[in-house]
């Protein structure tokens, strides 16, 4: 009897383990993986920021010798400073590459429009020492773009980049400079898109898996402008010779801040 009853426990527990072995299989948690962060693929967006220039140096030469002479003597300023500055916003698309795996390189283009602009009065005194002459120089960032390439290690979702490339933008620059009795006896302005070069440097953060904040400084040198301070047509003007070249270095600094949408879900 004991025999036929331990026969029977071994048949049911054998075929209660693969019933027991299937339950447990199906209530296993199944481990996935977390998915990873890439930086690859398309992005837009906007930023806006803050302009300022280097300082730039405004340098003025006589075309002739009575006009070499004010300049010689004084009565026309040689070298003055302008330190324009002002608001900055507009908008950004680029593409980005991740690599190696923490490494990225990317394209970017942005274009802008600006306020960075500066006004200055210098004012002198004649040869024959007798009253005051105001000069007045001026100048103007209207609009400003680059097109760039972008080079950085990412950190999962935050990135820091350098960055540099061409760079161009609107500029006008403008001198008059008037007689001792306030009538205008010079003028020239001269508008026009000038190029260069553009080098920086920033850090971004992607919050979600698509948005992303960034920080980011440039530099830009848009060359210099040469403006033809021409005479005005006596006895309008009453100016003598025939005029001044004043010379405008174009660059400065940005800082700014950029909020870019990536059009991929942000993952492998």
């Amino acid at each position: 009897m004991k025999k036929v009853l331990f026969a029977a426990m071994l048949a049911g527990t054998a075929f209660a383990t693969p019933t027991l072995a299937a339950d447990l299989a199906r209530k296993a948690p199944v481990f996935v993986p977390p998915p990873v962060f890439s930086w690859t693929g398309f992005y837009a967006g906007v930023n806006v920021g803050y302009g300022f220039d280097d300082r730039s140096n405004v340098t003025t030469t006589g075309q002739l010798a009575v006009n070499v002479n004010n300049v010689n003597g004084g009565a026309r300023p040689a070298n003055a400073r302008l330190n324009s500055d002002g608001v900055i916003g507009g908008g950004q698309i680029g593409y980005n590459w991740q690599v190696s795996p923490n490494w990225l390189f990317g394209i970017e283009a942005d274009f802008q429009g600006t306020d960075i602009r500066d006004r200055r009065n210098v004012v002198t005194i004649p040869l024959n020492g007798i009253g005051t002459l105001n000069n007045v120089f001026q100048t103007q960032l209207d609009y400003f773009g680059t097109v760039r390439g972008r080079f950085g290690y990412t950190f999962d979702r935050t990135l820091i980049y350098a960055t540099g490339g061409f760079a161009y933008g609107r500029v006008q620059n403008s001198a008059n400079f008037f007689g001792p009795a306030g009538n205008n006896q010079f003028t020239g302005t001269t508008s026009k898109t000038e190029t260069g070069y553009t080098v920086g440097g920033g850090i971004e953060h992607y919050f979600t898996q698509n948005w992303s904040v960034k920080g980011e400084y440039l530099y830009y040198d848009l060359g210099s402008t040469t403006t033809n301070v021409a005479v005005i047509v006596q006895p309008v003007g009453q100016g003598g010779g025939s005029g001044y070249n004043s010379r405008f270095n174009n660059d400065g600094h940005i800082v700014r801040m950029g909020l870019n949408y990536k059009f991929s879900g942000g993952v492998f």
